[in-house]
């Protein structure tokens, strides 16, 4: 009787084995035809050393078929690792050592997977920060946002471009999809060694300053993506080596086409993501799961002008750029209307906004419900143009008041205690020395210190959060707009005018604008302040171009410098955060580009970097891709650098009361730019602007 036990007992086993197996089949291919007797791995990557899976070779054909157990992998990231073999283009030529390729699948692994150089592009740079070799590795979070953005790049099953990348916003609008096919064409020529010197080639124009030369074409991509910006023209020149033009610069024979036909400023690979309401964002900030949200100035598809317009409401992209938040309105309610730079998401997840037009805060949970009343907080109708707003780790708001040059504090966010601070009256401050003048953005350094940057002068207002009447003004830039904390306790500020050469030309400029303003905007002093500022500003900007990022010890030491230019790049610079290196990130607004910086931890910056040299090219920055006017900037947990684009056209919509109806609705700036795996990761949300690192 024991015996049919035993036999049931095998079935079950069996049938769980089964259950527990997945199969995976697929294609290795280098130079658009097949690699033959590669060997091809599966592999879980988690918190430490990546767990191998399966492993097989290819065929002749290039194709191979293997099972795997998909309960020892969990909710790992798959990838696959493709390694030797013999590449089949041109007719046999042995086994090439160099060949490494790989394809990042993410939780689930499609049953069809192409491996090639396109996939090894997407995965490694959306990957960078978490890849050494063949070994993927990091916090789950951050492998999951990496993942889930490499199908936007590319189609796993056949190998080819991704959606994204092909949309309109980014095949004809950005160089992207030019980048990453001339990389593939790069890799492909080592690959299928199309000159007999082309791996030799290939890994010394990618090897980074002070660091060893790769030895296969997985490390080389590996490089080029962490140092974009290491002598682009010099690997650029490898195209015309590997496939010379004989007949013109379209008539390269790559297997990937289009490819760039100039070399390009750097090596970055970005994409655009829109959707979801976003139109002229505004403040911006990345929440605990990776996902992206802004506040927007104007309604999707509204024809508003500095002048006037229909007010923007606020927007959640998920992390790999999925619109969360309904397509055209976003999300409203609480009293959001035409929100500015204030937006901040608190350490509990409620994300809270302020409006400049709407004279109020709101607040929002984490799936976009307001928790605000319709008429959101206006203490009464005691606020103005409300910009700026951030959080403390203990959860009190902190909100400024552009307009009345005032600052609201909320107690743990609660409005009952709301408190009105650093008013001026009769030119005297009421509270002490707290006086602000046009505060535009708040932090809060690691001795819990609040820090104002003061958009109307050239200060930055300092004081114990206690005590407000203790106040202090230190100087920076002229016009400081954000502030990011590192994690040092330094506070990095973006000054949007800098330091122009002549004071007195300043003046007589803000003279001549403010009476082209009196017959621009409605007569009787109609006109809005917060207009009146930003349209001064700009004219201010375009007569003098420039900017500047300052740097404040916590102990009030000399810095380095008194400013930090970027070695030029630094153009009307409007957002500022800090990466997980410490490494400083300036979104340069009037000129639509990104610089990034040495920090104050110099061993993370390229070897002979001093604290606030640029890491980013001198004079350009990280240009293009289709960036516009710029106000914040963002890092987020797999060390993607997110750009906000605010304004598309300036002078012809924005800055024109009545523009021409076929650029009428451009004003607004069109979504994120996003960098892959550019910045080193940071915990998000960042809360009080107290970056951490993973």
């Amino acid at each position: 009787m024991r015996l049919p036990f035993l036999a049931l007992a095998l079935v079950t086993t069996a049938f769980a084995q089964i259950a527990a197996a997945e199969q995976l089949v697929g294609q290795v291919n280098g130079g658009g035809a097949p690699i033959a007797k590669s060997t091809v791995t599966l592999w879980a990557a988690g918190e430490g050393e990546p767990t191998k899976l399966s492993e097989t070779s290819t065929g002749d054909d290039g194709a191979f078929q293997f099972q795997f157990d998909t309960e020892k992998a969990g909710n790992a990231v798959l990838y696959l690792t493709a390694k030797g073999g013999e590449p089949t283009v041109g007719g046999p030529k042995g086994e090439n050592p160099a060949v490494a390729l790989m394809a990042t699948l993410g939780t689930a692994a499609p049953r069809e997977v192409t491996i090639n150089e396109l996939t090894t592009v997407a995965s490694v740079w959306t990957g960078a920060q978490f890849l050494k070799g063949e070994s993927l590795s990091g916090h789950a979070l951050g492998l999951k946002i990496a993942s889930g953005n490499v199908p936007n790049l590319v189609n796993l099953t056949t190998g080819g471009l991704g959606p994204a990348i092909q949309d309109p916003l980014n095949s004809t609008q950005t160089t992207s999809l030019a980048t990453l096919n001339t990389i593939g064409d790069l890799l492909a020529g080592c690959i299928t060694r199309v000159q007999p010197d082309a791996c030799e080639r290939l890994f010394e124009a990618s090897t980074p300053p002070g660091g060893r030369a790769p030895t296969d074409t997985l490390t080389a991509a590996q490089a080029i993506a962490l140092h974009p910006w290491n002598e682009p023209a010099k690997l650029f020149a490898l195209l015309d080596h590997f496939y010379p033009a004989r007949q013109g610069p379209g008539s390269r024979a790559v297997p990937y086409r289009p490819y760039l036909l100039f070399a390009p400023s750097t090596w970055t690979i970005a994409l655009r993501y829109a959707g979801g309401g976003l139109s002229g964002l505004g403040g911006i900030g990345i929440d605990s799961e990776g996902d992206a949200w802004a506040a927007n100035n104007q309604m999707a598809g509204s024809q508003s002008t500095m002048f006037g317009g229909i007010g923007g409401t606020l927007s959640e992209l998920a992390s790999n750029g999925r619109p969360i938040s309904p397509m055209t309105t976003g999300y409203t309610g609480g009293g959001v209307d035409f929100p500015g730079w204030g937006l901040t998401i608190a350490a509990d997840g409620k994300v809270w906004v302020t409006s400049i037009e709407g004279k109020t805060i709101s607040v929002f949970d984490a799936t976009g419900k307001p928790l605000s009343p319709d008429t959101g907080y206006d203490l009464n109708g005691q606020l103005g143009g409300m910009q700026g707003i951030n959080t403390t780790p203990d959860g009190d708001v902190w909100a400024l008041d552009s307009s009345k040059s005032q600052i609201v504090h909320l107690p743990k966010g609660d409005p009952a205690q709301a408190r009105i601070l650093c008013r001026t009256v009769d030119d005297k401050p009421v509270d002490g020395t707290c006086q602000v003048n046009g505060p535009f953005h708040v932090a809060f350094d690691l001795q819990g210190r609040v820090l104002v940057s003061n958009a109307n002068s050239n200060t930055v207002t300092r004081f114990p959060a206690n005590d407000p009447g203790k106040a202090e003004q230190l100087t920076v830039g002229y016009s400081p707009h954000a502030i990011a904390i590192d994690s040092q306790g330094n506070a990095w500020v973006a000054n949007t005018l800098g330091e122009p050469s002549l004071r007195e030309k300043l003046g007589l400029l803000r003279t001549k604008m403010r009476s082209e303003l009196e017959s621009k905007l409605e007569p009787a002093g109609g006109a809005d302040e917060t207009v009146e500022k930003f349209i001064a500003l700009v004219r201010i900007i375009e007569e003098f171009p420039g900017g500047s990022v300052s740097l404040i010890r916590p102990d009030d030491k000399q810095a380095p410098a008194p400013q930090f230019d970027g070695g030029g790049s630094i153009s009307g610079p409007w957002g500022i955060t800090v990466d997980g290196n410490d490494h400083v990130w300036v979104a340069n607004g009037f000129g639509k580009t990104l610089t990034e910086l040495c920090g104050v931890r110099t061993e993370t910056c390229p070897p002979g970097f001093k604290t606030g040299d640029p890491i980013s090219p001198p004079k350009t920055g990280y240009a293009g891709k289709g960036m516009q006017f710029l106000t914040g900037v963002a890092v987020d947990p797999a060390g993607n650098v997110w750009a906000a684009n605010n304004i598309d056209l300036m002078d012809e919509v924005c800055l024109t009361k009545i523009p021409d109806e076929t650029l009428s609705t451009r004003c607004g700036g069109n979504g994120f730019v996003v960098f892959f795996g550019l910045a080193k990761p940071v915990r998000t949300p960042v809360v009080g602007s107290q970056v951490q690192r993973w």
